[in-house]
């Protein structure tokens, strides 16, 4: 059966070469590059989700809600051998095992409606690689024709992908077969350049498994990759933004007082940062109108893609207070959804790092100045602390360390985003910071979360240069070099043991957060320059 082919009626190119390169041949329609209207038409057609009372469209993802990091794999062959940072982030897959599990990826999507997206990656033209994305699904396609950079209709005439996606979120894995842990899988073979992902339809594996090649191909470039969020001054001062999901690092990246480069994985050039994707992910659990008011308004737009949000079945109202499906409330949504961003993705090199931590311990501070060596050691530790009750079986807080705030993405040992970084932060004389979105006069439960408008309120003197001659104090635990006084913040919430009633159980509390930093640090101590290994943990 031939398979028929749609486009939108505002694409006028030519037909690119067809799905025959990637071994497929489809039995049923083929669409390639619609627009978000007819992608909407599709996935209401095909019951894949419904278009709320503000426009956006909503799916729900379930049983896997989030990332399945225990099912992602990396094809162990000549090209990946050497480099590859093994281990349980980085799992081998066998090509034996690779090239059954694709053909039949193929081979079931050989039985679907198909839509195609030729997308790409990279803002900056010297490092953009190009991308075709293949999914049974409407809505996967909205979600990456959001996330990504979208070409021009001239673009789209004799576009040739560098990398290809096979998207196959209802096909299941046999463990047996196919070499997997689980049903699930999230396989990266760089000999192919090929990207296979099956039995969960959570979008974010797709857009994550795009971060993870360009994490093996631009360091090789002398790029630095980042997980981070990315923002921009009016005096043309560049802010990132790292942090892990959870701690702000969107939240605080959309200022309406600075341009938003993008939200959260960019590149560092011999020329400037430069935005990855096209677009934002957002976590929206309890966002609220007036403490987020840029991202809170794309919730109500045509072409947002939400997932998992709780929508009542008969006014199509969305309810963002609600976790009754998961904690992980998304929206995903084109930058430009943003009034101030930066349009064409690229600016300068940074004057100022921020690495956010939200520790529910209480017991790091919530804004401290940064040495170089001191910035190197929070970069590999990657810290921040779940609350208790976010996850089964969490009932206390939990530390998190996931190295350059990235750890799930990083194909290549951390080592070699640190010295990139380590080496760009010094050639143009970079601050930073360490600022803590969480808990403060004792930890969750007992004290309370430092509240938004006072977090911003640090974060932008300290990238107006407001705390540069500020007097400081050196906190006792991480020996780090709090300012004293921000314009528009209690003097008393900046040091953390002074907001304990209790000093002795802040002294007890602290001890046991600093013998987990030292525990996580041994994996890299033996690698690192010595005034590295001692800014950690002064007591």
């Amino acid at each position: 059966m031939t398979a028929r082919v749609t486009r939108s009626a505002q694409e006028s190119h030519r037909r690119t070469p067809g799905l025959d390169a990637l071994g497929l041949a489809p039995e049923h329609a083929v669409h390639w590059n619609l627009r978000p209207a007819g992608l909407y038409e599709h996935a209401a057609r095909r019951g894949e989700g419904v278009i709320t009372e503000g426009g956006a469209f909503c799916a729900v993802t379930s049983p896997h809600t989030g990332r399945s990091p225990n099912d992602k794999f990396i094809v162990r062959d000549a090209v990946s051998e050497a480099e590859v940072w093994w281990g349980h982030v980085n799992q081998a897959m066998t090509d034996q095992h690779f090239e059954r599990l694709r053909a039949d990826v193929v081979r079931h999507l050989n039985g679907q409606e198909l839509f195609v997206r030729d997308l790409f990656a990279g803002a900056d033209p010297n490092h953009r690689i190009a991308i075709r994305f293949v999914t049974p699904n409407a809505w996967h396609a909205l979600f990456v024709y959001n996330m990504f950079l979208r070409p021009t209709a001239s673009d789209l005439t004799g576009f040739a992908p560098a990398w290809q996606v096979l998207h196959a979120p209802e096909l299941h894995a046999d463990s047996a077969v196919h070499g997997t842990n689980s049903t699930t899988f999230i396989v990266i073979s760089f000999a192919r350049r090929t990207i296979l992902i099956g039995g969960t339809r959570y979008a974010g594996e797709m857009k994550k498994s795009i971060f993870s090649i360009l994490n093996y191909l631009l360091p090789k470039r002398g790029v630095l990759s980042m997980h981070c969020s990315a923002n921009l001054g009016e005096a043309g001062d560049v802010a990132l933004f790292f942090g892990l999901s959870g701690t702000g690092k969107t939240t605080l990246s959309a200022d309406a007082e600075r341009a938003l480069i993008g939200d959260d994985e960019h590149g560092w050039s011999d020329h400037g940062v430069f935005n990855v994707e096209g677009g934002c992910y957002a976590k929206v659990i309890r966002l609220s109108r007036e403490g987020e008011p840029e991202i809170y308004a794309t919730t109500r737009m045509f072409g947002t893609v939400l997932e998992n949000v709780v929508v009542d079945p008969e006014t199509r109202a969305i309810d963002l207070e609600s976790a009754a499906i998961t904690e992980n409330t998304r929206a995903s949504y084109p930058i430009h959804f943003i009034p101030k961003h930066v349009a064409g993705g690229m600016a300068g090199h940074p004057s100022h790092i921020v690495f956010l931590t939200c520790d529910a311990y209480g017991i790091m501070p919530p804004i401290a100045r940064l040495s170089p060596a001191q910035a190197m050691y929070h970069f590999l530790s990657g810290y921040t602390a779940k609350v208790a009750g976010t996850e089964r079986g969490v009932t206390e807080p939990k530390a998190v360390f996931s190295a350059c705030f990235g750890a799930p993405f990083l194909p290549l040992h951390p080592n070699a985003y640190a010295a990139l970084l380590g080496e760009k932060m010094a050639r143009h004389g970079v601050q930073g910071w360490l600022v803590n979105t969480g808990w403060s006069g004792g930890p969750s439960g007992v004290g309370q979360r430092m509240r938004l408008g006072l977090t911003r309120a640090m974060v932008r003197a300290a990238l107006a240069g407001k705390l540069d001659r500020i007097p400081t104090a050196a906190e006792p635990v991480f020996g780090l070099e709090v300012p004293l006084q921000v314009p528009g913040v209690p003097e008393d919430v900046l040091l953390p043991r002074a907001t304990w009633h209790d000093a002795a159980a802040y002294d007890a509390q602290a001890t046991k957060l600093v013998q987990m930093f030292r525990d996580n640090f041994t994996q890299f101590q033996d690698q690192v320059h010595a005034a590295v290994r001692e800014a950690g943990p002064s007591r």
